[in-house]
């Protein structure tokens, strides 16, 4: 909420008129009681054994900035949201998480994940069912209908296994769903070429190419991050927690319009990710607050 309504709410409830620099005070207050929460926090999303990641733009004091979030997905009970104007490995370098960290990463096809990380990479079908049906419905690949039904068929697959206490999908079901996987890529391939014109003199990075190249590109030279979830059930098929946790930043800007300070922009993600945390873990998020503004923040499980 923008802070004159929180005034005005403010005002309602308990009959008190605040002046906006009171609130303003009381939130940035609530952000550095909570310095070592977040610190904590960091060190224990570092640790879990699988971990969401996804990134927006947001915009702070007229600039776009990054709204990067993580989640630890093995539990869903930790959430960690951090705000900087740049989107790469400047980025998560300055966060702290993912350099240091040994799990599995779930993203999306992003190149920026890659960098400087010791982890294992695991990418969001989702975005590939997503991709496909564009591909379907707007260039009238066949390849690409048959292939998204595979990927359900797999998402079932793994579904199943798991209510089985498995700790993969059998082979029998596997080597089946590989197999097709990489006909209905050969018949992609096929029908999408790579580009034929030629680098002109001096010209650097790829050659452009079209969207299904790019996607079927991707879906073969990734094959095992693409299908990573049949081979460990600990892997979920797709990155909506990361999503679902990083929507309310957007929600916030489509009410609030933007961060006028960067103080601001940082003190609401660090008290967005620990209320995220707490409502994941059950806890009541106004008598949280209360231990935060008693100077005695209540601290998440981390386990």
């Amino acid at each position: 909420m923008p802070f004159g309504r929180t005034q005005h709410l403010l005002a309602d409830l308990c009959g008190v008129r605040l002046a906006r620099g009171s609130v303003v005070g009381w939130v940035q207050q609530a952000a550095r009681t909570l310095v070592p929460v977040e610190t904590a926090m960091t060190a224990a999303l570092q640790q879990v054994p699988v971990l969401h990641n996804d990134e927006t733009g947001v915009r702070r004091g007229g600039r776009l900035a990054w709204a990067h979030g993580g989640s630890g997905a093995s539990t869903a009970r930790l959430t960690h949201d951090a705000i900087h104007p740049k989107r790469g490995a400047e980025a998560t370098d300055a966060i702290g998480i993912l350099p240091h960290f040994h799990g599995v990463s779930v993203h999306d096809g992003w190149a920026g994940y890659r960098t400087d990380t010791a982890c294992r990479h695991a990418l969001c079908n989702v975005h590939h069912l997503r991709e496909l049906t564009f591909l379907e419905e707007e260039y009238t690949q066949a390849w690409a209908g048959a292939l998204k039904e595979v990927l359900r068929q797999m998402r079932t697959a793994a579904e199943q296994a798991r209510t089985q206490g498995l700790q993969h999908v059998p082979s029998a079901q596997r080597v089946p769903f590989l197999t097709r996987y990489r006909e209905l890529l050969a018949a992609g391939l096929a029908a999408n070429p790579p580009p034929e014109q030629q680098r002109r003199p001096g010209q650097r990075g790829r050659l452009a190419q079209s969207p299904a190249r790019n996607l079927l590109e991707r879906l073969a030279l990734r094959q095992d991050e693409v299908l990573a979830f049949l081979d460990d059930l600990a892997i979920p098929f797709d990155n909506n927690q990361a999503e679902r946790d990083l929507r309310g930043l957007k929600i916030q800007q489509k009410v609030s319009g933007c961060f006028r300070s960067d103080a601001g922009a940082d003190a609401c993600a660090c008290l967005r990710g620990y209320l995220a945390t707490l409502r994941k873990q059950g806890q009541a998020l106004l008598a949280a607050l209360e231990t935060v503004f008693a100077g005695q923040p209540l601290y998440p499980a981390f386990a």
